[in-house]
């Protein structure tokens, strides 16, 4: 998972895989208020499955999967990342959990003569006044301290 900001941090072009086929899906934050709105986003910009079942197994799931995409490598491009699931927090949660589970499934190797991309790039676009806070809050879910 990355974070970019307008003008600054990695270029998105540096995210892409050099070649094969590739799906991009650009989605919106500001668009995703709630858990039924963010399902609906991913079950229409990422072709999820009729059998999709509305819950955060089956976004898992079909996340891990993209199999009906038919594509060498995939990147979803969230803007305005900062204001997914702004009106439910548990949600948020889970879902931010959930794209880093998917993104250690789908997880990049680093070899002696560079860097194996992801067949799955996650790129969260957000303000620069928000790209500090979002990482880090990153960082605590994916390193929860222990008491």
């Amino acid at each position: 998972m990355h974070i970019i900001t307008a003008g600054g941090g990695v270029c998105l072009d540096e995210l892409l895989p050099a070649s094969g086929s590739v799906y991009v899906a650009r989605l919106s934050g500001q668009d995703m208020p709630d858990e039924i709105a963010t399902f609906q986003h991913f079950y229409e910009f990422l072709k999820f499955p009729e059998y999709f079942g509305w819950n955060w197994n089956a976004f898992y799931d079909c996340m891990r999967d993209l199999r009906w995409l038919s594509s060498d490598y995939h990147v979803l491009i969230i803007e305005s990342a900062e204001s997914i699931l702004s009106e439910d927090d548990v949600a948020r949660e889970e879902f931010f959990r959930t794209l880093l589970r998917v993104g250690q499934a789908w997880s990049y190797t680093k070899r002696p003569e560079g860097v194996t991309l992801s067949k799955l790039s996650v790129v969260l676009s957000c303000g620069t006044e928000s790209a500090s806070s979002l990482a880090r809050w990153l960082g605590e879910l994916q390193n929860p301290r222990k008491c």
